[in-house]
Formats: C-alpha cells, sequence, structure tokens
C-alpha cells in the first residue's frame, strides 16, 4: 500500500531547544523518501523516528544556515555506511556549492553509495529521475540565497464502475483499456476518455526561511499539504521582516489565498516556549486544518479531493 505522510524530525529555528530539535522534514511519498532541510541532530531524531537512511531518495537543502543543514554530514556518512543500494539526488543552492563540499566532506568516511548533486541557479522544474511526480524549486527572500520546493503529481484518470458496466467492459478487457487507451468490444471502440473521469494529482510544498514575497504563495498554491516556517507572531512582524522570516499569521493568509487543504506550521523561534498563540493567530485567518509541528510526529498527506 501506498504511504504518503511527513514525518517531522524537528521544528526549532536557529536556537534548538529541550523540546524541539534542529530542523529536519522526511516526506515520504510512496515508495519515495524526500529529506529536507538536515539540521544537526538529524540522524538520531531518524533514529527515534524509526526512519532508516535506506528510504531517503533525494536530499533538499532549502539554504545554508546551520539550523538547515549542520546534519547533513551524518545523513551522507549513514548513507554510505549503510551502503544504500540506490542513488540519491541532492538539490541545494549553486551559490552554497562550497558549503556543500564541505559539509559532504566534513571526515573521513568509505564512500559506497552514489549522491547526484543537482545545484540550484534559480527557480525552475528540477531533475528528478525516476521519480513518479515533478519536482521544482522556487527563489525565497532570506539573507542568504534560500529555495523552497514543492512536488506535484501529474493527473490521473479513475475508471468509473458505472461507465465500465454500461458498456459491456469486464475482466481482460478492462485490462486492455488501462494499457492501450482503448478496447474493442462488441464490433465497437471504447476510449478510455468515454469510462474515465480526471483524478487531480496531488500537491506538497516546502517554504522555509523567507519573508513575504511573490515566491511563497507561488510554492502554496492548490497544495494539498504545506509545511511553512512561523517563526514569529505577529507582535513581532518587524523582527521576522529584518531578519527574513515569516510569522504565523503570514502563513495561514497565504495558505488561505492559496487554498491549502492542510496547513503545517514549523521552524519555531525559542522565545515561544508555549506555541498555542501560533495556532490561534493562524486560526484567525485559515479555516482549514492547522498542524502545530512537533518532533517526531507525523503528518498524512491529506486523501485525494
Amino acid at each position: 500500500m501506498s504511504q504518503r505522510e511527513l514525518v517531522v524530525l524537528g521544528t526549532a529555528s536557529q536556537v534548538p531547544t529541550r523540546h524541539r530539535n534542529h530542523n529536519g522534514y522526511l516526506l515520504r511519498w510512496d515508495g519515495e523518501g524526500l529529506l529536507f532541510d538536515p539540521g544537526e541532530g538529524t540522524q538520531r531524531q531518524m533514529l527515534l523516528a524509526g526512519a532508516s537512511a535506506t528510504g531517503i531518495t533525494r536530499i533538499a537543502v532549502s539554504h545554508f544556515h546551520g539550523d538547515h543543514c549542520l546534519g547533513l554530514p551524518g545523513v551522507v556518512q549513514r548513507i554510505n555506511l549503510d551502503r544504500v543500494p540506490h542513488p540519491v539526488d541532492a538539490y541545494y543552492p549553486a551559490s552554497g556549492q562550497v558549503f556543500f563540499e564541505r559539509l559532504r566532506h566534513a571526515s573521513a568516511y568509505h564512500p559506497t553509495a552514489e549522491i547526484r548533486e543537482h545545484p540550484i541557479a534559480g527557480s525552475g522544474p528540477l531533475p528528478a529521475p525516476g521519480a513518479p511526480f515533478a519536482l521544482e524549486a522556487v527563489r525565497l527572500s532570506h539573507p542568504v540565497e534560500s529555495f523552497g520546493y514543492r512536488l506535484t503529481e501529474p493527473d490521473g484518470l479513475r475508471l468509473r464502475p458505472e461507465r465500465l458496466r454500461e458498456l459491456g467492459l469486464r475482466g481482460p478487457a478492462v485490462g486492455v483499456l488501462q494499457r492501450e487507451g482503448r478496447v474493442e468490444v462488441d464490433g465497437r471502440t471504447v476510449t478510455v476518455e468515454q469510462v474515465g473521469e480526471v483524478r487531480p494529482g496531488q500537491r506538497f510544498a516546502f517554504v522555509m526561511d523567507t519573508r513575504l514575497c511573490d515566491g511563497v504563495a507561488e510554492l502554496a498554491e492548490g497544495a494539498d499539504l504545506l509545511v511553512i516556517e512561523s517563526t514569529f507572531l505577529d507582535q513581532d512582524a518587524a523582527l521576522a521582516e529584518e531578519h527574513g522570516h515569516l510569522t504565523a499569521a503570514q502563513a495561514a493568509r497565504v495558505a488561505a489565498a492559496a487554498g491549502v487543504r492542510r496547513l503545517v506550521l514549523t521552524h519555531f523561534s525559542q522565545r515561544y516556549p508555549d506555541l498555542a498563540g501560533h495556532l490561534a493567530e493562524a486560526a484567525r485567518h485559515f479555516d482549514g486544518e492547522i498542524v502545530v509541528a512537533e518532533d517526531l510526529a507525523r503528518v498524512p498527506v491529506p486523501p485525494r479531493r
């Protein structure tokens, strides 16, 4: 059975707390495992969450501030230690190439796995060999170059059982129709369009360190699951703008305008020991489902529309 869920490995911003590890988010999408922003301690958080290095197929780093990338050395070395048999694709801002190389080769280890580097120079589609989805990066606004990521599943086609019955299609004929798009039945041709309906593909968006900009809205548009930083509350909006971050209210307003189905708030400043304010602030602007992320929580992708 396919599995689509977000495993939250850490929810802190620059400074971790007793209850919040540095960032780390593992998106399980059918047979894929996309690890976003592995901050310090990610390898151990994966152990606590029951996630293995073998399940990682892609790593995506939004930017090279330490709370989003200092766990990369341990993750890379664990991938090699476990002799992960498949290639792992790594995405990151091209302007941070020197940082990626330092992190990837932070200490001595025996390389056994293939890690394919995909430095990002600007917004646009990303190479995603073998993936059942399209992956793209969108530039954000932060003191250092930062990109958000969006995963888009192509629309599919669902066969309508009542139409199959009406047209006398059953058994092997249905299989032919699915494979070839058409089938001959009783001297007539039936096409898949006659018995099917569009099944919208699902979307996931990851928006990390940024102030409000066009890229935030672009990433969030139509997302079934939006993971978005909400470092501050509106009372500290000036700080958010100065340091290139969002408030919970800003994140919620973006989600509402974009038609998001499930909103996940994360990346919380240590100045807020209690996150009830984030939930209350977001709820004033977004009437969909809101998840205030907690370390080691699992957040399912909503069922198809």
